[in-house]
């Protein structure tokens, strides 16, 4: 495998691309996101310049002589280990989780399987694709149900359900984002989010955040444009429960194979305290309202710095081979 470089020093980056935008429902925060690193590195004397892989085929990297790439793409074609496979082909080392790992961890159902085989806590839930099929698992889940696009983020296609009459408008919001649509168990409690950086056993946790969403309801204009939810970090939580949440984060984390960083959203159910884990964001946003920042800000980590180690951990899944050198 590719091994990352521990550098900070600009010249050694050599030229990158910061790519963003991209062709998923989660556009929109993508630019904000890919315009703030690209600035945060200039910032640090980096060469590096934007890349729309809407507007121009990604082979143009190789012509603008690109050595590295920061992906701050979210959801399809960004974030499911396409874009990883053709940086791959491309033999452009890029941050973030590689191919395999990307397509897991953006795919809910089977982070879910993959979880619940590791013995990792997170809610029931069902995999429907048709009206008969939401109905049926809100009779064996019960109710509140929460609605998930299987493949989105950013909270784009996620509806609650609370009385059977919700469940058909529930299923139809997911459904209008993605054919597979997961009906989850809702969880009641505090809700936090955390960030992990680097890789392997070297991976490391930041401080948790507790998100405070007006009515509970955490949607996109409270994720990324309304000043009334608040974040508390420190999460001040009960002693020990922080440092337990981080641990099944981590365990998480590795079971997917990520790399280089992620963020993980957690429930804390009320009634015990106990977390479940909900997903997994494998390029998680970097706009002024994101809460990778935020954590690492907690733990002394300024933006600038932050783009700097998430940038010298990009490296390839493969190391390619000379032309004529025996495979």
């Amino acid at each position: 495998m590719n091994t990352p470089s521990n550098t900070t020093d600009p010249r050694d980056f050599g030229r990158v691309a910061v790519l963003f935008g991209g062709r998923s429902a989660e556009r929109e925060v993508s630019l904000m996101s890919g315009e703030r690193v690209l600035q945060a590195l200039r910032g640090r004397g980096i060469d590096a310049f934007g890349f729309d892989p809407a507007e121009q085929p990604l082979e143009r990297l190789v012509g603008l002589s690109a050595q590295r790439v920061f992906i701050a793409l979210h959801g399809r074609f960004g974030e499911d280990g396409t874009v990883q496979g053709a940086l791959e082909l491309l033999g452009l080392p890029y941050t973030g989780s590689g191919v395999l790992a990307s397509a897991l961890a953006i795919d809910k159902h089977m982070t879910k399987r993959l979880w619940h085989c590791e013995g990792l806590s997170t809610p029931q839930w069902r995999l429907v694709d048709s009206l008969e099929q939401a109905r049926e698992a809100a009779r064996t889940l019960g109710l509140p149900l929460i609605f998930k696009a299987s493949h989105e983020g950013s909270t784009l296609g996620l509806a609650r359900a609370d009385t059977p009459e919700q469940v058909d408008a529930a299923y139809a919001e997911a459904a209008r984002y993605d054919s597979a649509v997961l009906a989850e168990s809702f969880i009641t409690g505090d809700e936090v989010t955390c960030a992990v950086l680097g890789e392997g056993e070297q991976a490391h946790a930041l401080p948790l955040v507790r998100i405070q969403a007006p009515g509970g309801n955490y949607d996109f204009e409270h994720k990324y444009y309304s000043d009334d939810t608040r974040y508390l970090c420190p999460a001040l939580l009960p002693e020990g429960e922080e440092a337990a949440i981080a641990e099944l984060v981590l365990r998480s984390y590795r079971a997917l194979g990520c790399r280089g960083w992620a963020r993980a959203d957690i429930m804390i159910r009320a009634t015990d305290r106990r977390p479940f884990l909900l997903e997994m964001n494998t390029s998680p946003g970097m706009t002024g309202h994101s809460l990778v920042p935020m954590a690492a800000r907690a733990a002394g980590i300024d933006y600038e710095d932050l783009c700097l180690r998430i940038l010298a951990g990009a490296r390839l899944d493969q190391t390619p081979r000379a032309r004529g050198e025996p495979a």
